[in-house]
């Protein structure tokens, strides 16, 4: 389909869940403003994208082939099914023999893209956008506050004066709050930097790419991170740096499509919900990518017990690369201990579903991006238990300057002390905790931010109106 603007944009996800899907949502947005879209992926991640292109038939797919790479086993994707978290790095280094492909298609295409929009562990895009001639807009699933420290790192490329001491805190006084870290929970993407690895150089060379690409969109909002959007606006030297989000689905998706395996079905989680009274049960999720270790599946699940609390716990299951019966094993007995006042979900949850539901009054979580926003959006404060990645920054966003999460543990090895967790569960669904109401405040202004007038509405538009402009321009100097 030809736009009358001109303006085609190719939006290259990351094939990562928490990645993938918010580009998606962003991608029915800018379709609804009137461009025209080719998305591209690779074979097996052409299912994620069904329940977009079902409601969206005039996006078009760019399906190429998954580069072979010696240490990402063949026929896996995705980063779910990476054998190992050092798999990691191999993924962002294997996407990037695609630059040819895209090239050849590019070169060959009657009417080809006019701008780039690509996750920025994609950094590689923009000296592929800067060979065709065409603006590349990094896309963002984390927050403000995340890239605005992974930004200053990959610049400035700071070291431990002590290597063994991965507790050092290293500041960033240049950022607003100066927020200071152990050095063990910055990025591991940072820290398992090795000078001269070409994995490593690869790497690095995408994310200083990043930073003098044409534009940044964030899954984020002004009334939740403005004060981080304006220092990356300075930081950049540019004001095209658009917050969109909450970005949520926009059309109602079946929970297959988006979620997985279940040991429940998502009607039977929500009946028993139905029977719960307002505020009284906490939902406990740790994402689609960790699984805890049995000592940890011990402590949470005797905190749980403990706390005399309703609950919805959804259990990630062992994959390929955890030794069995260390991981993700729930405790004998502790299902019909708990029988009636708690719900163990294995496998896939429907957790905006849960946590938009009257009886749920906190969320125990690993703080990752997408389901803080969901948290916020459903205004259901939060005990935090951050693993890894952003998920530290996103934790103390959510507790020393938004006010609406308790952190109750922190670390992916790391084991709570259940008689505190306990603690902290009977208190989080109680009425009088005060990140309740905080919570209830943030949960406004999320709906305010994305209803017309509101400020990710109004960055939608903005970030349409600039892509229509290139386009126009860039086909304007086609034809001279």
């Amino acid at each position: 389909m030809t736009n009358p603007s001109g303006a085609h944009i190719l939006v290259f996800p990351f094939p990562a869940q928490g990645h993938m899907i918010p580009l998606l949502d962003l991608t029915h947005h800018l379709t609804v403003r009137g461009l025209s879209i080719t998305i591209l992926v690779t074979p097996k991640n052409l299912p994620i994208l069904n329940p977009l292109l079902s409601q969206c038939p005039s996006i078009q797919t760019l399906v190429l082939p998954f580069p072979k790479y010696p240490s990402i086993p063949p026929g896996v994707e995705n980063t779910k099914d990476l054998p190992s978290k050092n798999a990691f790095t191999s993924m962002i280094h294997a996407l990037g023999a695609l630059y040819d492909p895209i090239l050849q298609w590019f070169q060959s295409h009657p009417s080809p893209p006019t701008a780039i929009i690509s996750d920025f562990f994609l950094g590689w895009t923009h000296r592929l956008a800067c060979q065709i001639g065409i603006p590349r807009v990094v896309f963002s699933p984390s927050g403000a506050l995340t890239l605005a420290v992974v930004n200053s790192l990959w610049r400035t490329m700071p070291k431990l004066p002590d290597p063994a001491d991965v507790d050092a805190s290293l500041s960033f006084p240049h950022i607003p709050n100066s927020p200071k870290y152990p050095w063990k929970h910055l990025s591991s993407l940072y820290r398992s930097y090795k000078e001269g690895d070409p994995v490593s150089e690869f790497i690095k060379e995408g994310m200083r790419a990043n930073l003098v690409s044409w534009g940044f969109v964030f899954n984020s909002l002004s009334e939740l991170e403005g004060e981080y959007l304006e220092h990356l606006r300075r930081d950049l030297g540019h004001a095209r740096v658009w917050a969109v989000g909450p970005l949520l689905p926009s059309v109602d998706v079946a929970p297959t499509e988006r979620g997985g395996a279940s040991s429940l079905p998502a009607g039977e989680v929500m009946s028993w919900l139905d029977q719960c009274t307002d505020g009284s049960v906490i939902y406990v999720c740790f994402g689609s990518q960790v699984v805890l270790t049995r000592r940890q599946m011990e402590a949470l699940a005797d905190g749980l017990d403990a706390s005399g609390a309703r609950f919805v716990w959804s259990v990630k299951e062992p994959t390929g690369g955890h030794v069995a019966g260390e991981y993700g094993v729930i405790p004998a007995g502790f299902e019909a201990r708990v029988a009636g006042r708690g719900l163990v979900i294995r496998g896939w949850a429907p957790q905006v579903s849960i946590l938009g539901h009257r009886s749920t009054g906190s969320f125990l979580s690993h703080c990752g991006w997408n389901s803080v926003l969901e948290a916020i959006v459903a205004g259901v404060p939060m005990l935090a238990w951050p693993m890894g990645a952003d998920q530290f920054f996103n934790a103390g966003l959510l507790e020393d300057h938004l006010g609406i999460a308790t952190r109750v543990c922190g670390g992916a090895e790391s084991v709570p002390d259940s008689v505190e967790l306990a603690r902290a569960v009977a208190e989080s669904v109680s009425w009088t905790w005060p990140q309740r109401a905080r919570a209830k405040e943030l949960s406004r202004a999320a709906g305010g931010a994305v209803r017309e007038g509101g400020s990710s509405y109004q960055d939608l538009d903005a970030l349409a109106t600039e892509l229509r402009e290139v386009g126009v321009r860039t086909n304007d100097e086609k034809r001279i």
